[in-house]
């Protein structure tokens, strides 16, 4: 009977004294002479020495950040109105805590385990051939959505600036007060110039943040974004709760009719769970491989999903207060109508009304570029560790397609519109099969792995940090990995296609 035994060096170590060398070799020598039977074929790996965040503090900050963006502020609420209220609250949020930080926990141990991108961890972990697809899956997945996402990081940025200059706001001729900030809005993302200009302006401020590096580049930019957006969240919330009328829409957010919780409302809640923490995207196993040895990974994953969380009850504290004190509780709160309709024709009837519109798409600036630096960041993460290549290479080779990438998407609104996939433009064509198909069923399969065929013990020691501190989720955690996660994501995936 022969067995395989591998023996792994971090880059670090090599490059130690001589000394530290000759011990570390005699160790291994001592090793080997222990099983030298005939009966083991030794492996040595030397894993690449990897970046690492610097502070507990940046470790949140960027985490937060990656997960933090539209899915919470204008997906969130639309999911709340369309589906019963504090009743899809409720669920969310056991979808988040029972479901949302397993997962979260299980990218988290794969990442810091194998410290490498999304497709090398699951070599540098000894895992089968063909486990590294789902490393694979994520990376296209997080990609396409990249070259879909910068555009609307471009729109917010525009919205931003017209509240600077006062320009959204001025009346535009021939059009009725009531329809003025839809025409707004359908006039510039239809435009086929004025949105690539912004969407390049993004895509030259990732790169900016990118080139900069893990430390200087995300983890700054995360600790100085981070406590912004919970800054301005915190200045919209008591506002609009002293708005007149404000308590019909506390009572339709934080008043839970549990009658109204069916399959779909599950489903849905599910789903949003899993989009807002950026599960199954590559995010988060390529941000774990920059933690330290000694973080602690569940109270990190606690603490990731709980800011999360807050981020989306906040936004829902701030809209539907909003909307029932003026009188748009009717009105759709779906994606860019809430953001670039809905929320102006409330801070028009608001004092200060530039003042908070400045406010509030700074807020959205913010979670865009967080969101779209972490994204990118998954690609730029393979691009280095597959072909051994600089930093900068890797993010010019990460970002010069989207000049062109996004640019398809944003034009698919306007003079591309015609082109049609399954019945999408390009633009909802790839958001549908990325968020809706690839990322599921990525989820699933990491799930798979992590709960039955993962090298045995990988959890529990990065749970424990190799047995240096206590884990009682440890046991739990296992079960709901291997039993219950891929039903329920399953489940997210065939509700999509009914």
């Amino acid at each position: 009977m022969s067995a395989n035994l591998q023996i792994f060096i971090e880059e670090s170590h090599t490059t130690n004294t001589f000394k530290q060398n000759t011990q570390l070799c005699f160790h291994i020598e001592t090793i080997i002479s222990i099983f030298a039977n005939n009966t083991y074929n030794f492996t040595l790996k030397v894993l690449a020495k990897k970046a690492q965040f610097k502070s507990k503090v940046g470790i949140i900050a960027a985490t937060v950040g990656s997960a933090v963006g539209l899915g919470n502020i204008w997906r969130f609420p639309a999911e709340v109105q369309s589906n019963g209220g504090a009743a899809f609250l409720a669920v969310y949020i056991l979808c988040v805590l029972i479901l949302g930080i397993p997962v979260m926990l299980a990218e988290f141990s794969i990442g810091r385990g194998g410290r490498s991108d999304a497709i090398g961890v699951f070599k540098n972990l000894g895992a089968s051939r063909g486990w590294w697809t789902i490393g694979a899956l994520g990376i296209v997945a997080s990609y396409l959505i990249l070259c879909f996402y910068m555009v609307v990081a471009g729109w917010t940025f525009e919205y931003l600036m017209q509240s600077v200059t006062g320009g959204l706001f001025t009346p535009t001729e021939g059009v009725a007060a009531a329809d003025h900030f839809t025409m707004k809005m359908e006039s510039f993302i239809t435009d086929p110039v004025n949105p690539l200009v912004n969407t390049y302006a993004m895509i030259l401020i990732n790169l900016v943040v990118l080139l900069l590096g893990v430390q200087k580049g995300i983890e700054r930019l995360s600790n100085i974004m981070m406590p912004l957006l919970f800054l301005i969240l915190l200045v919209f919330i008591g506002v609009t709760l002293t708005l007149p009328g404000a308590s019909q829409g506390l009572d339709f957010f934080l008043r839970p009719d549990f009658s109204k919780i069916g399959p779909e409302v599950v489903i849905n809640a599910l789903g949003q769970a899993f989009f807002s923490l950026s599960l199954g995207m590559g995010i988060l196993i390529t941000y774990s491989s920059y933690y330290p040895k000694n973080t602690n990974l569940t109270r990190t994953a606690i603490t990731v999903s709980l800011l999360d969380l807050l981020v989306a009850f906040m936004m829902g504290l701030i809209i539907f207060p909003a909307v029932t004190s003026f009188g748009l509780a009717g009105e759709s709160l779906r994606g860019a109508t809430l953001v670039f309709v809905t929320l102006p024709e409330v801070f028009c009837k608001m004092s200060f009304t530039q003042l908070w519109s400045i406010l509030f798409f700074l807020l959205l600036t913010v979670a865009a570029l967080t969101s779209t630096v972490s994204i990118a960041e998954v690609s730029v993460a393979f691009i280095r560790d597959r072909f051994k290549t600089s930093r900068w290479k890797a993010c010019l080779i990460v970002i010069l397609p989207l000049f062109i990438l996004s640019a398809v998407c944003s034009l698919s609104m306007g003079p591309l519109n015609h082109i049609r996939i399954a019945g999408f433009n390009i633009f909802d064509f790839l958001d549908n099969m990325a968020t809706n198909i690839m990322l599921p069923v990525g989820s699933i399969f990491l799930c798979v792995f992590m709960g039955w065929f993962a090298p045995k013990g990988l959890l529990q020691n990065q749970l424990t940090n190799d047995g240096t501190m206590r884990s009682r989720l440890y046991g739990p955690i296992l079960f709901i990995i291997r039993f219950i996660a891929p039903v329920l994501i399953g489940l997210v995936l065939i509700g999509y296609f009914l």
